[in-house]
């Protein structure tokens, strides 16, 4: 992946997320982090993306085993003062895990601006 592709999108989502906590972009299959950015000094996006893709695992494994034939657009977490949002590109090698504060963030332009970007993650896959 294109580093400057990369750091065009963690800025992308600092600067057009409300309520922006974190962002991590981590391989699926290997969890290797292409990149992370975070405005909070306490919190290690690389390190919530690392267990937060065990969920997207497990997930990904409960569709093939109840023959879903559905692909997961993302998975929110709701905790009591933050949303965490697991978007997994379209090609199931990608996700994009993002943090925000919940009384700033609105979930519906956050969704929508993590959609927007996922299609062009894809197309930067090196």
């Amino acid at each position: 992946m294109s580093n400057d592709f990369l750091n065009v999108f963690l800025n992308e989502m600092k600067t057009n997320v409300n309520g922006f906590i974190a962002v991590a972009v981590t391989e699926i299959e290997s969890g290797l982090s292409f990149g992370n950015l975070t405005i909070d000094p306490g919190f290690d996006p690389e390190l919530a993306a690392a267990y937060n893709l065990e969920v997207v695992k497990a997930k990904l494994n409960a569709v093939k085993a109840l023959n879903l034939n559905q692909d997961i657009e993302d998975i929110l977490i709701t905790l009591s003062n933050q949303i965490h949002i697991i978007d997994i590109s379209p090609n199931k090698k990608f996700m994009i895990y993002l943090a925000a504060d919940s009384a700033k963030a609105n979930l519906g332009m956050t969704r929508a601006i993590l959609r927007k970007h996922k299609s062009e993650l894809e197309k930067n896959l090196a």
